[in-house]
This record gives C-alpha cells, structure tokens and sequence, in this order.
C-alpha cells in the first residue's frame, strides 16, 4: 500500500511517498523498519507506543491504535506534529 511519509523522516526514504505491505498499522511500521532502518523508532517509543508527536491516518481518517486493520489499496499517511514558540 502507498505510505505518505512527513518531512522531517524523508532523510530514511528519500522520498515521501513509498510502498509497504501488513495486516495491520503494527505490521506496515516493521515493514517500512525493514525497507528503512530506523524509520520505526521515530514514530513508535521503546514501549511498542505510538510517539506523542504522530499521527496516523487511514486513508485521511485518524487511527489510535497500532492493531487497526489494512487493506492493499489503503493508503497510510504518518504525519509529525509541530511545536514550538
């Protein structure tokens, strides 16, 4: 399925739409991990966590939880919040 890829983790991919395949969110997340190390730890904490800082939509629809399911023809946006001041 396509992934949309924020700006700021474009430096693992190179580009920021790719493709990766799994049953559910968890499972996309071990397969971009694979294709681009490190990308994971970015976005998911040392607890198996979604990071505070992300979001993760399903075909523009937000998603909370790691198990939700996928379809092939999904597309996956990761999206980075910004802070500051």
């Amino acid at each position: 399925m396509k992934v949309m890829i924020p700006s700021p983790l474009i430096s693992y991919t190179k580009t920021q739409e790719v493709k990766a395949a799994g049953a559910t969110l968890a499972e996309l997340l071990i397969d971009l991990d694979r294709q681009y190390p490190g990308l994971r730890f970015r976005v998911i904490d040392e607890q198996g966590q979604m990071r505070a800082h992300m979001r993760f939509f399903i075909n523009r629809e937000q998603v909370f939880n790691l198990a939700h399911p996928l379809r092939s023809n999904d597309t996956v946006y990761l999206v980075q919040a910004l802070s500051g001041g």
